[in-house]
């Protein structure tokens, strides 16, 4: 399960990036608190989160609920968007660069950090390490929205040049079941019910049936 961290001030006008002390704003504390208890259900495993301020608090509100403590993942960190950081979007928005980053986003570097498709590395790399540690298990990770929509692009078999076109919200969950044979997304963006996500209970075999490998 992939979680983007809930809101602070900055989300929307400001390009936060990795900058450090960045706190949930309320509305945020909000969110957080309420993707927490639609979770709370499940048998999560484990928590793991991007080690900046917003998703461990937000993932921290996901672990209360199954008395696990946040493991810091570096590799699902945000984007490095080096000279970008902490700049306007609507002043970069007005950039060749930001084009790239829209039309072409596999041939775009930030000035003085990485690249897209490095951020998509080392994000799948991350996951993959997850995925082996826990098989079979329902692990969440919380990260940020270029990340999880650059995991999304490639565990779906998307070019990374059409990862703009997912959509991925604050406090949203997308739900991916990976096995040796591949990857099914499962949910996307959802922001609503997880029930039937919640493991059925396993029927009792009716008296004086058989199942398959009792019949001749």
């Amino acid at each position: 399960m992939l979680v983007r961290h809930a809101v602070t001030a900055q989300t929307g006008p400001l390009l936060s990036g990795r900058t450090p002390g960045i706190d949930l704003s309320e509305k945020g504390i909000e969110q957080a608190e309420n993707v927490g208890v639609r979770l709370a259900v499940l048998p999560v495993r484990a928590v793991y989160a991007s080690p900046i301020e917003r998703t461990t608090q937000t993932a921290r509100h996901i672990a209360a609920h199954h008395q696990l403590d946040v493991l810091p993942l570096p590799g699902v960190i945000e984007a490095d968007y080096g000279e970008w950081t902490g700049g306007k979007i609507a002043d970069l928005a007005k950039t060749d660069l930001w084009k790239t980053v829209q039309v072409v986003p596999s041939r775009a570097r930030f000035p003085g950090g990485e690249s897209i498709a490095e951020m998509q590395g080392r994000m799948v790399s991350a996951l993959e390490q997850v995925i082996a540690n826990h098989p079979g298990e329902l692990v969440v990770v919380v990260s940020h929205a270029d990340p999880i929509k650059a995991a999304i692009a490639h565990f779906s078999g998307v070019h990374l040049d059409l990862f703009q076109r997912v959509i991925v919200s604050p406090a949203s969950v997308t739900v991916f079941e990976l096995g040796q044979f591949g990857a099914a997304l499962v949910k996307c963006n959802d922001t609503g019910s997880l029930e039937e996500l919640v493991p059925k209970p396993e029927e009792p075999v009716a008296s004086g049936t058989s199942t398959a490998e009792e019949s001749p």
